[in-house]
């Protein structure tokens, strides 16, 4: 009979690595006839890049934006969180040159981009079978830039950006134009949203609406 080897001289078997955990989306009950995406935050896991993009934009002119507020304003057009914040701290920062800038340094941070991969999921088994949209308070180079990097230009009908609609989120504006474009009643609509602001956009629009996890409670989930 062999002699076990002293403990010493065991190596210890490997622990199999845990799956990561990821969100699964609960869909209400349909059927749609197109499914309406924003993007920042919902598509696009952007959100911690935009708020790099406003702190740095936002620190030339001595303005502070707490995180809890950026993600609250979620959906709401770059120039109307300039205009806002003008206000709240008695400012008199450029709004339109100052947007612009804020999203050049977002764009220059594309490469880090990464998709939220449960709504990855639903694009890539529901594309080709209904109608798809991107309906966003962005502006169009800031949503064509971010779809470009994550390869996914290909798979919306129509992109509805902050120069398309005069009323932003939570006004049902921009929803009511995608599904114009598409040709799609709104109640034949499904919307993602990550916003308060944009589920009351929905709503307001007489579509159905799913939440996406912020990035806190995604990562709170993987932890």
């Amino acid at each position: 009979m062999r002699r076990a080897l002293p403990s010493r001289f065991v190596k210890p078997k490997p622990t199999p690595k845990e799956p990561l955990r990821r969100m699964k989306l609960n869909l209400p009950p349909g059927p749609f006839h197109a499914y309406l995406f924003d993007c920042d935050g919902t598509v696009a896991d952007s959100m911690p890049l935009h708020y790099i993009a406003w702190k740095k934009a936002l620190g030339e002119w001595g303005c502070t934006f707490d995180e809890e507020l950026f993600y609250a304003w979620g959906g709401k057009p770059a120039a109307k969180i300039i205009a806002d914040l003008n206000q709240l701290q008695d400012l008199h920062m450029p709004v339109e040159s100052l947007a612009e800038h804020k999203e050049n340094l977002y764009l220059e941070m594309l490469p880090q981009l990464k998709p939220v991969p449960e709504v990855l999921d639903i694009i890539e088994a529901e594309h080709g079978q209904i109608p798809f949209a991107v309906v966003s308070g962005g502006r169009h180079n800031s949503v064509v830039g971010s779809l470009t990097a994550l390869g996914l230009m290909d798979r919306f009908q129509t992109i509805v950006g902050a120069e398309d609609y005069v009323h932003g989120k939570p006004a049902p504006d921009a929803y009511l134009i995608a599904a114009a474009r598409l040709g799609v009643a709104p109640k034949d609509c499904l919307v993602f949203e990550d916003t308060d602001l944009g589920i009351e956009a929905a709503t307001a629009a007489g579509m159905a609406s799913v939440k996406i996890a912020s990035p806190l409670e995604r990562s709170l989930l993987k932890s």
